[in-house]
This record gives structure tokens, C-alpha cells and sequence, in this order.
């Protein structure tokens, strides 16, 4: 893996923090994303700041568009919002070599299944991001958190036989990230960490965006601690439904290591969901909380916090779209 050309495919604030640290450790990478961020890149550079160093990264190939993206990359990092997995998987399909891989390194359920629907499972993995970046300006990206190191590993109940060659390709790549400056690890099974992530983001994200809070104060109040844990209890019912091996004995236990583990070192971090929702206009709830709702409804169990929390964020975007359109 360590001289095959890298695309990073999304290259927001995370796409753009991998991207750039890879580049400036010898990696041969190209970004795709959109055009004002690239230019500002084109023409002076990427600057990371933050918790990883600072540093000012020259010399990466740019693309605003699939169509512009010249040759194979043998590691592709999809890190697009995940309502557009399906799309940017039609756009790249031809983009990855044949013994290559794609790491969806997104947030929320659905996403490696949609990269395998194109890719085939011997060529896809998964990962679970879970540090925190913005964009503060055109050019820049800040490493604002970072909770834990960056998992990545196959999901072997949708990977099956491919599943240790795919394990033994993400310990590379994790290491690669690492020896770049980028905290990471392989995994065996990378399921049971997304579903671990996905209690996080499903309890914090969407209060955050509607109340504008940061994690921290979510947390200090009793209301809606109140709603955050029956979120919890609603999603870890699914996933014992689902037969994900989490690594908690029960929901009680992972609250736990919400509380005391989880927030502290996030305490001021305010959700991805909050700029998505009043900037952008639409957020990845359908990946979340919604999937939630999906999965429950399947299996006839109860979601009915996952699906006030979703119909929410989906009411509050109709109205920053409606805003947008005056």
C-alpha cells in the first residue's frame, strides 16, 4: 500500500486532514471535492492545524469532478456524506483497481453495503472515524477532537470468506495512516466499532443540531440526558436484534463509557449534524437515527425517540430549505 495512488474521495474536513497528512508523509494523493476549497488549495497549499500539528501541504493533485480524475488508484478513502455513497460508487467505479480497495471512512449504517453493491466485497472496508475537524476557511482544515484512533476492518457477516485477506489489507492501510500521523488500527470485525460509534451519534447528533449545543452540555442537562438514553436503549435493542457483537454487556454499560469516557474528551465539540443542518440544509439522519427507525420496524421493536429525533431533523431541514428558497 505505501506507493499505490490514493484517492480521497469527499475531501471535506476529514477527507481533507487524511488526504493531507498522507500527501505530506510520500503519498502519492489526489482530492476530490468541491471547487472552492481545491482552488484555495491549488493556490497556496493546504493548511491542517489543530491537534495533529500544523503543517502546509503542497504538491496534491485536485479534481472538482469524477470526470476529471485521471487513472486507477489502488486505495480509494470515501469519505462523502453518506446520502451520496451511492452516487460517488456509480461515479467511481471505474476508478479502483482491480486488486484495489475502498474504505468508507463515513459516518452511520448503510454505507459499506452500498460501496460492496458496486465494488464487490472483496473490495471494500470500513472504518470509524471518530475525530473532529472543520473547515475554517477555503484551503484550511482544524483538527478540533480527537477521541480515538481511526478503526479500520472488514464486515464479516457481509465480507464472509474475503474476510481475512480484507483484515490483513486494513491492518496496512491503518498503519500507513499511522506512520503519516494519523492515529489508527486495524480490526478484525469493524461492525461491532461502527454500531459503537453509531450510539454516540445517534444520542448526540441530532439534539446538538436542534438545540445548538455542544456535547458537553447536552450531557450536564437532566432533560435531555433523559432523551439521549432512550435513544441509547432504543438502538442497542436493534443491534442485539441485528446480532452485532457489541462490547457492552447492556446499554447500562455503554452509558457508562458514554458518560465518563466518551464526552469528557468532547466536551466542547459541537456536532457535524449542527453545520449540516443551518448551512447546508440537509444532514445524514437517514444514516442515523432513521436507520434505527428502519431496522426496529423490521424486527417489531420499539423506536419511537429515534423516530421523534428523526422526524425533527427532517422537519428542520424542510424549514432551512424553505428559508434558503426566499
Amino acid at each position: 500500500m505505501t506507493d499505490t495512488p490514493i484517492l480521497i474521495a469527499g475531501a471535506g474536513a476529514i477527507g481533507s486532514i487524511l488526504g493531507g497528512m498522507l500527501h505530506d508523509a510520500g503519498h502519492d494523493v489526489t482530492m476530490l471535492g468541491r471547487r472552492a476549497h481545491l482552488d484555495a488549495i491549488a493556490r497556496g497549499g493546504l493548511r491542517i492545524s489543530g491537534l495533529l500539528g500544523e503543517r502546509t501541504v503542497m504538491g496534491m493533485k485536485l479534481a472538482d469532478d469524477p470526470a476529471r480524475l485521471a487513472g486507477r488508484f489502488g486505495l480509494i478513502l470515501c469519505a462523502v456524506k453518506s446520502y451520496d455513497t451511492e452516487s460517488i460508487a456509480d461515479a467511481l467505479a471505474g476508478r479502483l483497481n482491480s486488486d484495489g480497495v475502498i474504505v468508507s471512512m463515513q459516518n452511520g449504517l448503510g454505507n459499506i453495503e452500498s460501496l460492496i453493491e458496486r465494488f464487490g466485497t472483496r473490495r471494500v472496508l470500513g472504518a470509524r472515524v471518530i475525530f473532529g475537524a472543520e473547515i475554517p476557511a477555503p484551503g484550511s482544515a482544524h483538527v478540533t477532537v480527537f477521541a480515538q484512533p481511526v478503526a479500520i476492518g472488514p464486515a464479516p457477516a457481509i465480507n464472509r470468506e474475503d474476510s481475512p485477506a480484507l483484515a490483513e489489507r486494513a491492518r496496512a492501510i491503518a498503519a500507513m495512516l499511522d506512520a503519516a500521523g494519523v492515529p489508527a488500527a486495524g480490526a478484525g470485525d469493524i461492525t461491532p466499532v461502527i454500531w459503537t460509534k453509531l450510539l454516540y451519534n445517534i444520542a448526540l447528533n441530532p439534539l446538538g443540531a436542534i438545540l445548538r449545543l455542544h456535547y458537553g452540555a447536552l450531557a450536564a442537562d437532566a432533560d435531555v440526558r433523559a432523551i439521549m438514553e432512550r435513544a441509547i436503549d432504543e438502538a442497542f435493542a436493534v443491534a442485539r436484534a441485528v446480532g452485532v457483537a457489541l462490547p457492552f454487556a447492556n446499554a447500562d454499560e455503554y452509558r457508562k463509557v458514554f458518560y465518563e469516557q466518551l464526552i469528557p474528551p468532547t466536551f466542547d465539540h459541537r456536532p457535524t449534524m449542527w453545520h449540516d443542518l443551518h448551512v447546508r440544509g440537509r444532514t445524514e439522519i437517514g444514516a442515523l437515527n432513521g436507520r434505527i427507525v428502519e431496522l426496529a420496524d423490521a424486527f417489531g421493536l420499539e423506536a419511537e425517540t429515534n423516530r421523534m429525533l428523526t422526524r425533527l431533523i427532517r422537519a428542520a431541514e424542510r424549514v432551512t430549505e424553505k428559508k434558503e428558497s426566499r
